[in-house]
C-alpha cells in the first residue's frame, strides 16, 4: 500500500516542541515500512494549491496525517484534513469535525458540559461564565487553541475572587499575547492521561497514566506545563514522571476514568488515537480537561508508553490506526460476516479444524501476549492429543460455520468439585450478540454435570480489564481475591469465583 505521512513545515530554529513532530514522522515511518508498506513524507506549508495538485496527482492510497499545526499557527490545524475530505483521500487519525470541535478547547468543553460529562467551569473573554458549582477562587488561564502547553507554567494561575477580575485578566492576555483566552477552574489534585487506540471492536482505552508530582515542594502549583514537556534539565521536566497505576484502592476511580474516556470517544466522535486528560480533585472526583485528537506519537510521549504498557507494540499500534481509515491493508479476500440472525451453534469439543481460527480469534481480540496465545494454542493441542486424559475440556460457538468464541476449562487438582475456567474469548467481529454469555452459562451447565460446584476464573486488576472484569460480574460471578503485582510490577490478580447452579 502506497502511504503519504504529511506533517507541518518546520521553521529554521523551531523549538523542541516544534521539531518534535520530525520524530513522529521517523518512527511512523520505519514501522509504516515494516509492515510492508510504500512510504513518502511531505511537508506542509500555507500553499494548499500545490498540496492539492501533488495529492491529485500521486492520489496514496492513504495519507498518514501528523500535521499539529499550520502556518505556525494550531488555529489552522484541521485544514489538511478538509482538503483531504473534499479529495475523498482516507486519512488517519479522528475526522474533520473531530478536529475542529477539540482544536478549540473552550468548544470542545461546552460539547462535554452538553453530553453531561464532567468539565471544570470556565470563564471567557465575554464575561460568559459556564459550570456547574460555586466560583472558585482559583483559576488557570490557556490559550483557546494552542497546543503543546505553551506558555503554561506557575504564573497561568489566577487567584480571584470574581468573574471580574477573572475577565480584566483575560483581557490582558490577548492586549500583551493577542489570540483568545479562557479561565478554567484550577482543579488541585492527581492529573491522568488515558490514550485511546483504534482496535476490530472500536476505540479502546489503554492502561491509564498518572503523572507523579510527589516530588514537589509544598506550595509549588502541580502542572504540567511546557517545561514539563519540552524543557529538559528543568525541575519540571526531571520531577514529573508518569507512572501506570492499578492499585486496589483505586479501582473504583481507574473504572470510571475509563468510562469517561470512552463516553469521550463517541462524544467526539474519536478515531484511530486519541488521549484524554482528567484532574482528580482531593474529593476523589474526575474532572475531564480536554481530548487530544492528534497526541505525540514520539517513543517518549505519553501515547507509546500506553501503548507498550498494553503489551502492544508500536507497530501493531500504527497497523491499527491505518486499519481505522477502513482501508484494506491485505490481498486477502474478505468473507461475508455472519447475518444477526443467524443462530449460535454449540460444539462440545473442540476440533481440528478449529486451531488456527482459535490462535486467529485470540490474536484478534487485542488482549493477550504473543506468549499467552501461544499457550491458549498449546492447550488445544493438548486436548486433541489426549482427550479427556488431558483435563482440558472446552464448548466451542460457531455462527454459519465461523469461529465464534470459545470456553477452555478443566478439574483444579486436589480439589473435589472445583474448575478453572481457563479461558473464554469471543470474535471481536461477533461481540455484543451475548455469545460470551451463551458459552459462560454452557459452561457451568456442563461442569455441573461432571459434579463441578464451584468455578473460578481470574484476569489482571490492569484499568483497561475493568471490561472483563464487569462481563464476569454479569455472568454471575463475585470477586473472591485480589492479588497485587501477581504477574509483573503494578499487575495484579482478581480471582473470581462462581457456585454452579444444580438445581436446574
Amino acid at each position: 500500500m502506497r502511504v503519504l505521512i504529511l506533517h507541518q513545515a518546520i521553521p529554521h530554529g523551531a523549538d523542541l516542541a516544534e521539531r518534535d513532530v520530525l520524530v513522529q514522522v521517523r518512527v511512523v515511518r520505519e514501522a509504516l515500512q515494516s509492515l510492508g508498506h510504500g512510504v513518502r513524507v511531505r511537508p506542509c506549508t500555507l500553499d494548499l494549491a500545490s498540496l492539492r495538485g501533488e495529492l491529485e496527482l500521486a492520489r496514496p492510497d492513504v495519507v498518514f496525517n501528523l500535521v499539529e499545526s499550520l502556518g505556525g499557527s494550531d488555529r489552522l490545524s484541521f485544514v489538511v484534513a478538509g482538503l483531504l475530505d473534499i479529495l475523498q483521500l482516507p486519512y488517519t487519525g479522528s475526522p474533520l469535525t473531530a478536529l475542529m470541535t477539540t482544536s478549540h478547547k473552550p468548544t470542545g468543553k461546552r460539547l462535554l458540559m452538553q453530553a453531561g460529562l464532567p468539565t471544570p467551569p470556565w470563564i471567557e473573554a465575554d464575561g460568559s461564565a459556564f459550570g456547574s458549582f460555586a466560583l472558585p477562587a482559583r483559576w488557570i488561564v490557556k490559550n483557546a487553541w494552542d497546543h503543546a502547553s505553551l506558555g503554561l507554567d506557575e504564573h497561568s494561575l489566577l487567584d480571584a475572587a470574581d468573574a471580574a477580575a477573572v475577565v480584566q485578566r483575560l483581557r490582558r492576555q490577548h492586549a500583551e499575547h493577542g489570540g483568545e483566552w479562557f479561565a478554567e477552574a484550577y482543579i488541585d489534585g492527581r492529573e491522568f492521561n488515558l490514550s485511546l487506540l483504534d482496535s476490530e471492536r472500536g476505540m479502546t482505552v489503554l492502561p491509564p497514566a498518572e503523572i507523579d508530582f510527589s516530588a514537589f515542594p509544598d506550595g509549588k502549583p502541580r502542572l504540567v506545563g511546557y517545561r514539563a514537556k519540552w524543557v529538559e534539565g528543568s525541575f519540571e521536566f526531571d520531577h514529573t514522571p508518569r507512572q501506570f497505576v492499578s492499585a486496589p484502592q483505586d479501582t473504583s476511580l481507574l473504572d470510571e476514568l475509563i468510562e469517561w474516556a470512552r463516553q469521550c470517544g463517541r462524544t467526539f466522535n474519536l478515531r484511530g488515537y486519541a488521549r484524554v486528560d482528567f484532574r482528580v480533585d482531593a474529593a476523589g472526583h474526575p474532572w475531564i480537561l480536554e481530548a487530544n485528537t492528534n497526541p505525540c506519537l514520539s517513543p517518549d510521549a505519553g501515547f507509546a508508553a500506553a501503548v507498550k504498557q498494553a503489551g502492544l507494540s508500536f507497530t501493531e499500534a500504527v497497523r491499527r490506526i491505518v486499519a481505522a481509515t477502513g482501508v484494506s491493508t491485505s490481498s486477502t479476500p474478505t468473507t461475508t460476516a455472519p447475518a444477526d440472525n443467524d443462530p449460535v451453534l454449540l460444539l462440545d469439543d473442540v476440533q481440528p479444524r478449529h486451531r488456527l481460527p482459535l490462535k486467529q480469534l485470540v490474536e484478534d481480540t487485542g488482549f493477550f501476549t504473543e506468549e499467552e496465545v501461544g499457550i491458549a494454542v498449546e492447550l488445544v493441542d493438548e486436548r486433541l492429543a489426549k482427550g479427556d486424559a488431558s483435563e482440558y475440556f472446552f464448548v466451542m460457538a460457531e455462527i454459519a460455520g465461523k469461529l465464534a468464541g470459545y470456553t477452555c476449562f478443566g478439574p483444579i487438582a486436589g480439589s473435589d468439585a472445583s474448575y478453572d475456567l481457563y479461558w473464554i474469548a469471543v470474535d471481536p467481529t461477533l461481540q455484543r450478540r451475548g455469545i460470551g454469555k451463551i458459552l459462560m452459562n454452557e459452561t457451568a451447565r456442563r461442569i455441573g454435570l461432571m459434579g463441578g460446584k464451584r468455578i473460578y476464573i481470574d484476569t489482571s486488576l490492569r484499568p483497561d480489564y475493568a471490561p472483563t472484569r464487569a462481563f464476569y460480574i454479569r455472568c454471575g460471578f463475585t470477586l473472591d481475591a485480589g492479588l497485587e503485582d501477581f504477574y509483573r510490577p503494578g499487575d495484579g490478580k482478581a480471582i473470581f469465583v462462581r457456585v454452579v447452579d444444580t438445581s436446574a
